[in-house]
């Protein structure tokens, strides 16, 4: 008896250790999609998320969300070559709060498409309408072996990089001028690639920590409710530029990639992620799917072992 309760007291511990840590408690309006996440000089969150004009969201302690409007409440008719229709969805918006102000870039396409663009947008305030359209930063057509979505900007010391990228060829990174925001050179670097799949890599976010460089990336497929299949992956570097393997030493290059984050529990097809570091340590956030639709997912991030682990 004291040997068969010794082994279910190993089997439940092994099945606490394997426990995926849900997301963490969110109220109020969280139906979003490919979040992204600031926060101003006032303490002020801003969850910006996928949707015609995009959706942005606002919170005093990361917990109760209020949709307080769109970016472009007159809609964006310069994106609506990209879009092929008027005031369309805006993809996967991408939010930094720099000096002041809120940097978002995001991207304009249809599915199965590459006549994509990546634009950006500046505002002082964060609140609807305040945006100045900035223009254009790149696009993509058939002529190209990669597509010119899901925008990331980093700002690393003098250098700005924005990586980007799905299906096709995989992940790519350019260069970015700190002045305008726009191209400073049309220099495409590869950074990950998938052959499994149909090659479904994309929503790239490079975060630096510590001495690393992590390039997380969504794999599989988004945005069919419960039977999306959606997971988030990683692969750190000592360069923000290249050279990214995963914990096993796999070039994402050559299909490397060591899972974050997948579908558990009730919680379906995660993906869509940014990250940023609060007052307790590095956050990321995504959308997941619930029988009831889409949502936004929050967690802590620990990066004690070297690699990220949901907390």
């Amino acid at each position: 008896m004291r040997w068969l309760s010794s082994v279910f007291f190993t089997l439940a511990l092994a099945s606490l250790a394997c426990a995926v840590v849900g997301p963490g408690t969110v109220t109020g309006n969280t139906a979003v999609h490919d979040p992204t996440i600031c926060k101003d000089s006032s303490g002020t969150y801003f969850v910006f998320s996928t949707a015609p004009g995009i959706e942005i969201r606002t919170s005093k302690d990361r917990i109760a969300w209020t949709l307080i409007g769109t970016v472009f409440p007159n809609g964006a008719s310069w994106t609506d070559s990209f879009t092929g229709t008027s005031n369309g969805n805006l993809w996967a918006p991408d939010c930094t709060y720099f000096n002041g102000q809120f940097l978002l870039y995001y991207a304009a396409s249809s599915f199965g498409s590459q006549n994509s663009a990546i634009f950006f947008a500046k505002s002082n305030t964060g609140q609807p309408g305040s945006f100045t359209n900035e223009g254009m930063v790149t696009s993509s057509s058939s002529a190209n072996n990669y597509n010119a979505i899901d925008p990331n900007l980093l700002i690393d010391g003098s250098n700005w990089i924005l990586s980007l990228g799905s299906f096709w060829t995989g992940i790519k990174e350019m260069s970015l001028s700190s002045s305008t925001g726009k191209l400073s050179s049309n220099t495409v670097t590869a950074l990950a690639q998938r052959t499994a799949n149909g090659g479904a890599i994309e929503a790239s976010v490079i975060f630096k920590n510590g001495n690393f460089y992590y390039l997380f990336t969504s794999w599989d497929l988004c945005c069919q409710g419960t039977s999306s299949t959606y997971n988030i992956r990683v692969g750190r570097s000592t360069s923000p530029t290249g050279g990214f393997v995963d914990q096993s030493g796999v070039a994402l290059t050559s299909g490397g990639g060591t899972l974050v984050l997948g579908t558990h529990d009730s919680i379906v097809g995660p993906g869509g992620q940014d990250l940023f570091v609060d007052n307790d340590g590095p956050i990321i956030v995504y959308h997941y799917y619930t029988s009831s639709g889409s949502f936004l997912g929050i967690n802590r991030l620990d990066f004690s072992s070297g690699w990220p682990v949901i907390t």
